[in-house]
C-alpha cells in the first residue's frame, strides 16, 4: 500500500498544463464553486472509501457548505481551511490536499513568511513538549512544555487541529501524531495547519511555559525549518535508508524509518533477506525492528516474516474494492497519475455490488489468502517490533500480522490505520482548475471479511514517551524491548 507522503514525483502522463495562479493578493474574489462540483463528481464516481464513515447525505451537506464558502470573497487560507475540513471528514488517511503533489504556487501560499514555531515537539497531555530547540535565542530547552501560544491554551489548539488531520476512521492517535513536528517530513502537517487555526502567528509569538513564564520567540520560515531538520527519508539511487546495529548484548537492532522505495534502486529484498539470514548464522540473541515514524510504502515486512515462520502463514483476507470500472471521461482532464491503467480497470473490476462497489481482482490471489512461505534461514530467537501512531499503511498491516500471529512482540503506542480497512494502493491526483489545489484521491478500499473495531493495532506492551524521557534523552520503547529480549 503506497504511503501518502511519498507520492510526489510519481505523477506523470495525465498532468494538466501548469499555470501560475493569479495570487497577487491574499483575498480571493473568484467563484471557485465549480471546483467543488469537480471534487463532488470525482469523489462520488471514484472514491471507494467515501461512505465508510459518512452517509451520502452527510457528504452532500459538507460539499454544499464548501461550495457556498468558495463563492464568497475570502482569504486563500480561509478557503483552504474550509476544504481541509471537508477532506478530513472523509476519515481517510490518504485523502487530503497535498503539498507534495500540488504546485509550487500552492506551497508558497501555505507558507507565506515567518509563521512556524521555533522548535520541534510532540503532544503529551495536551502540551507541546519540545524535542529540539530551533530558536535563535535558545528559549526552549529539550523537554520544555509549552502550554499556550499568544494566550491560546495548547489544549484548545490541539482540539482545533484534530478535525483537520487525515486519518482512518476515529483513530485520533494518528491525528495527534500528525500535528506534532518531529523533523521527519518535508512539509509538516502541523506547520501547515497551526497558522490556519491561530491567526496572527506572524514573525514573533508569545509562548507560555509550564512554569508560568511567558517568552517571546522569533518564528521560522519554511526554509529555516527544512534547513534545521532533515526531511523525511525519500531514498533515491542505491542508497540504503535503513540501519542495522549489533550490540554487545547480542541484540540486532534494525531501524527502518520508511518503506517507500518507489524511486530507489536499492536492492532492499536481497539486503533484508541477507540480514535476516545472518541473524541465525551470527547467533543473534534477538531482533528489534524499529518502525516508529514509518507510515509505510512497499510490503518490506513480508521479507522479515519469511524468516520468522516455520510453515505457511495466511495473511488476513482484506478484499480490495473500487467504486468504478472505468473513470468518467469528463473527469480525465483533472486526473493526474503515474499509471494510466487506473482510468479503466476493465475485467479486473467485478460488480457492482449492492454498495455500488466493484471487487478488484487485479492484485488478488483469487479467493485464497496471500501466503507467507518460509524462505532462507529461519530465525527462532525473540523478536520485538516498535510501533507508534505513524504506522498507517504497509507498516500497519505488518503490525497487525505480527500481533495476530504471535511472531513478534509489539511494544510502543497504538498504530495509525484502522482495523476496518484503509484506502490507498492506487491514486489519482485531482487537480482543481480554478483554485489550482490538488487533492489526493485513493482508488482502492481494502475491507476485512468480518466486523472489526474502529481502531488501530494495540501493542502487546503499551510504552509511551513521557516529558521526563525527553528531558533525559532516554528511549523507553527501546529500553523495554531490550529488557524483554534479555529476559527471554
Amino acid at each position: 500500500m503506497l504511503s501518502r507522503r511519498r507520492l510526489l514525483h510519481l505523477s506523470g502522463g495525465l498532468a494538466l498544463a501548469t499555470a501560475t495562479p493569479a495570487f497577487a493578493q491574499d483575498a480571493v474574489t473568484e467563484d471557485w464553486s465549480g471546483d467543488v462540483e469537480i471534487l463532488r463528481q470525482a469523489w462520488q464516481a471514484l472514491h471507494s472509501g467515501l461512505y465508510r464513515y459518512s452517509t451520502p447525505e452527510q457528504m452532500t451537506g459538507r460539499l454544499d457548505g464548501l461550495s457556498t464558502a468558495w463563492k464568497a470573497p475570502a482569504a486563500f487560507r480561509a478557503r483552504f481551511l474550509a476544504l481541509t475540513r471537508v477532506t478530513a471528514a472523509v476519515r481517510c488517511g490518504h485523502t487530503y490536499p497535498s503539498p507534495y503533489n500540488g504546485e509550487a504556487a500552492l506551497r508558497d501560499r501555505l507558507y507565506p513568511g515567518r509563521e512556524l514555531v521555533p522548535f520541534r515537539y510532540v503532544w503529551i497531555d495536551g502540551r507541546m513538549v519540545v524535542t529540539r530547540d530551533d530558536s535563535a535565542e535558545g528559549l526552549f530547552p529539550r523537554g520544555t512544555a509549552v502550554t499556550a501560544i499568544n494566550g491560546i491554551p495548547t489544549r484548545d489548539l490541539l482540539a482545533r487541529l484534530i478535525p483537520l488531520a487525515r486519518a482512518d476512521g476515529h483513530n485520533d492517535a494518528k491525528r495527534i501524531s500528525l500535528m506534532a513536528v518531529r523533523g521527519d517530513d518535508t512539509y509538516e502537517t502541523a506547520d501547515i495547519h497551526l497558522p490556519l487555526v491561530l491567526p496572527g502567528l506572524v514573525d514573533r509569538a508569545a509562548f507560555t511555559l509550564a512554569d508560568g513564564r511567558v517568552v517571546r520567540g522569533t518564528l521560522l520560515t519554511l526554509a529555516e525549518r527544512q534547513a534545521g531538520a532533515p526531511s523525511a527519508v525519500q531514498p533515491t539511487g542505491a542508497a540504503n535508508p535503513w540501519t542495522l546495529a549489533r550490540g554487545a548484548d547480542g541484540i540486532a537492532r534494525l531501524t527502518m524509518p520508511g518503506w517507500a522505495l518507489y524511486n530507489s534502486t536499492f536492492d532492499w529484498e536481497t539486503w533484508l533477506g541477507g540480514v535476516m539470514d545472518d541473524l541465525t548464522g551470527d547467533g543473534a540473541r534477538g531482533l528489534i525492528v524499529d518502525l516508529r515514524g514509518n507510515e509505510g510504502g512497499e510490503d518490506c515486512g513480508n521479507v522479515i516474516l519469511t524468516r520468522l515462520v516455520a510453515s505457511d502463514l495466511a495473511l488476513p483476507m482484506n478484499r480490495r474494492f473500487t467504486r468504478y470500472r472505468r473513470a468518467p471521461e469528463a473527469l480525465w482532464p483533472y486526473l493526474d497519475t503515474w499509471d494510466r491503467s487506473f482510468l479503466d480497470w476493465g475485467e479486473a473490476a467485478l460488480g457492482p455490488d449492492d454498495r455500488g462497489l466493484y471487487r478488484l481482482t487485479r492484485y488478488d490471489d483469487g479467493d485464497a489468502p496471500t501466503l507467507i512461505r518460509p524462505a532462507g534461514r529461519r530465525f527462532a530467537g525473540p523478536v520485538v517490533v516498535l510501533c507508534d501512531a505513524s504506522n498507517s499503511s504497509a507498516t500497519f498491516a505488518f503490525a497487525q500480522t505480527v500481533k495476530d500471529s504471535g511472531l513478534a512482540t509489539l511494544i510502543g503506542t497504538p498504530t495509525g490505520g484502522n482495523r476496518r480497512g484503509i484506502n490507498g494502493g492506487a491514486f489519482f491526483f485531482l487537480r482543481l482548475p480554478a483554485s489550482r489545489i490538488e487533492v489526493d484521491l485513493p482508488l482502492i478500499a481494502t475491507m476485512p471479511d468480518g466486523p472489526q473495531p474502529d481502531a488501530g493495532i494495540v501493542p502487546d506492551r503499551y510504552v509511551p514517551t513521557t516529558a521526563a524521557d525527553i528531558v533525559a534523552g532516554t528511549d523507553p520503547q527501546m529500553a523495554a524491548a531490550t529488557a524483554d529480549i534479555l529476559a527471554a
